[in-house]
């Protein structure tokens, strides 16, 4: 009777585990088609930039991209605002399916939207509403994505599992970067800038119906459901209010702090690299890509390495690790980028620095989930670490290349070492966030 109760458990406990990686897996590539939108814009503005804007010198075109890509940023707070307060109230699932929504349709603006030279002004003002679309839902996509997938993982493993989130972030970026390369290989430099890059967003858009597909089979958060039922009958806490999240200020400047120098760290060496590489160093555009696409299918593989990682030691000492080693290699690396064109080279200073990123974004969703209680967590998730995104992420191509329009670009470089020690005060300060955290005790009711 014993042992076919232990094998009762056994099959129970194996089935709930499959049913925890459907649900990451649906989650995660739905996240993934909503990052290769987001990211595709960066990966390929090195070739519409003279389509959206009127002639000029190169730099000046990437500087009128990096100031829309940066309004897009702009949007993220009110995404992480509105559509955490709907996967608060709503369901984590019915928020991502309308996420992937909004970016579908940014997607398919930019690419059918006509150049500059056909119908002048309005082409810019296009772009622009496409990526305030696309920022509305990638604002909620981390928040509610970060939330839901930090819930349904299991006790003991939500480092680990948690790390998909980016690792599914990065591979929408490697996506875009991969077919980059691929048309790059079939198209002519003139054809890429004239038509070829339309198609990555017709591809983007495609993906996203796919996606909302697959997320009408994913199973909603059994934290959020057990919060719901409590409302309904009147016994649980209001959800997802900016009043409640103003009763976790504490938690709230963490996720201020913590993010601070982590982001513009991550997006320094993600998005801004390669037009560095091709604007500073001198390296060939499919040469550039190269080494971004392999740099970043290392960064991919470590994320959940590092979120396993994080399920031993705990989370804090890996945040330190990143503050002391991020503040510590940024100067030298940029400065050394700066002075190469060797393709190797370059390959290796971008990829030292993103495997010490990897120290905060593997982590970095379940941190922020661990602070908070399921009634407020994808708010409480989402608009802090949107409001601070926006600043220092969204911002940061266009503080280097402003720098360098200035010319003095090393100046960056201190920028960013400045922003990561701030949070190095941050991550020494703040306790263990996996000890004690309501995800658990939430488990555990």
């Amino acid at each position: 009777m014993a042992t076919q109760t232990t094998t009762a458990d056994t099959r129970k406990s194996r089935q709930g585990e499959r049913r925890v990686v459907s649900n990451i897996v649906r989650g995660s590539i739905g996240n993934l088609i909503e990052w290769y939108d987001w990211y595709a814009y960066t990966a390929f503005s090195v070739y519409f930039a003279a389509a959206f804007f009127p002639s000029g010198d190169q730099t000046a075109q990437l500087l009128n991209t990096a100031a829309v890509f940066a309004v897009g940023f702009l949007m993220r707070p009110i995404g992480g605002w509105v559509l955490g307060r709907y996967a608060d109230r709503r369901g984590r699932r019915s928020a991502l399916t309308l996420s992937v929504t909004l970016m579908a349709a940014g997607s398919l603006i930019v690419a059918l939207t006509p150049s500059y030279d056909t119908i002048g002004v309005v082409a810019p003002v296009l772009l622009v509403t496409a990526r305030l679309l696309q920022g509305l839902s990638v604002g909620g996509e981390y928040s509610t994505s970060a939330t839901y997938m930090s819930e349904v993982a299991s006790p003991g493993r939500r480092g680990y599992y948690s790390s998909f989130q980016y690792v599914t972030l990065i591979a929408g970026q490697l996506t875009a970067l991969g077919l980059q390369i691929i048309l790059q290989q079939l198209l002519s430099d003139t054809q890429m800038e004239s038509w070829g890059w339309r198609i990555a967003f017709v591809v983007g858009a495609a993906g996203a119906i796919v996606v909302l597909w697959l997320r009408r089979g994913m199973d909603e958060s059994e934290s959020f459901e057990r919060v719901a039922a409590e409302a309904e009958k009147g016994s649980g806490p209001a959800r997802g209010s900016l009043r409640m999240l103003l009763s976790y200020p504490r938690q709230c400047l963490i996720v201020v702090g913590l993010t601070m120098g982590g982001t513009l760290f991550f997006y320094t060496y993600t998005t801004y690299l390669q037009k560095f590489m091709v604007n500073t160093s001198g390296i060939a555009k499919p040469t550039a890509a190269w080494i971004n696409f392999f740099a970043l299918l290392v960064f991919v593989l470590l994320q959940p390495v590092m979120g396993l990682l994080s399920d031993r030691i705990g989370r804090r000492p890996m945040l330190i690790g990143f503050g002391v080693l991020g503040a510590i290699v940024v100067v030298p690396s940029l400065t050394l980028l700066s002075h190469t064109s060797d393709p190797l080279y370059a390959f290796l200073l971008m990829v030292g620095p993103l495997a010490v990123s990897s120290l905060y974004t593997s982590i970095s969703a379940v941190v922020k989930a661990e602070l908070f209680p399921t009634s407020i967590r994808a708010l409480g998730v989402g608009l802090p670490y949107a409001l601070t995104v926006a600043l220092f992420g969204g911002t940061a191509e266009y503080v280097a290349l402003w720098f360098k329009d200035a010319g003095h670009e090393s100046w960056y470089f201190y920028y960013v070492t400045a922003c990561v020690l701030v949070s190095l005060l941050v991550y020494i300060r703040m306790r263990e966030t996996s000890d004690g955290s309501p995800l658990e005790s939430e488990a555990k009711d």
